[in-house]
């Protein structure tokens, strides 16, 4: 008597191959969520918040004028040119808001990522606090975290 083992290694061969097709399916799925999440939320830039991550963006992207205008006016008059930030791989996060009627206290978390080392990549966080003043009836920064000041003495330290 003969015995053919054919029909167990078909039902096989169809199991991994559904396997195969369910772990592809999942891989794409990923790659979709990953390239398709987009940018941070924007926030209202008629708030402390907002003003900050504009004049942020504004920085990280090396647009110094348009991170000039979220100075406030006695900033812009005692700023005489703009000092080069090095923002290559750095990240804001914000941590928290804490108005007082006509100011505002914006701490965030600045993170820097580095490449290579001795044990490979590494990073830096540290925590820092914009301020924030009513101007015109807009909020405007009156002290930029030393990481993030464009212009000589804008940094609180």
């Amino acid at each position: 008597m003969m015995c053919t083992m054919n029909p167990p290694a078909r039902r096989l061969d169809r199991t991994l191959l559904v396997i195969l097709i369910a772990i592809a399916a999942l891989i794409v799925i990923a790659l979709i969520i990953v390239f398709t999440r987009g940018g941070p939320t924007a926030l209202d830039p008629a708030t402390p918040e907002g003003v900050v991550q504009g004049y942020s963006t504004a920085v990280i992207d090396g647009d110094h004028d348009a991170a000039f205008e979220y100075l406030a006016p006695e900033l812009r008059e005692e700023c005489a040119g703009f000092d080069p930030v090095y923002t290559e791989n750095m990240r804001v996060v914000l941590i928290e808001v804490t108005e007082h009627g006509d100011s505002a206290d914006v701490r965030v978390s600045l993170v820097t990522s580095y490449e290579g080392g001795l044990f490979g990549s590494s990073s830096s966080e540290t925590q820092e606090t914009f301020e924030l003043v009513t101007s015109g009836g807009e909020w405007a920064i009156s002290t930029v975290p030393w990481a993030l000041a464009i212009c000589p003495g804008s940094a609180g330290f």
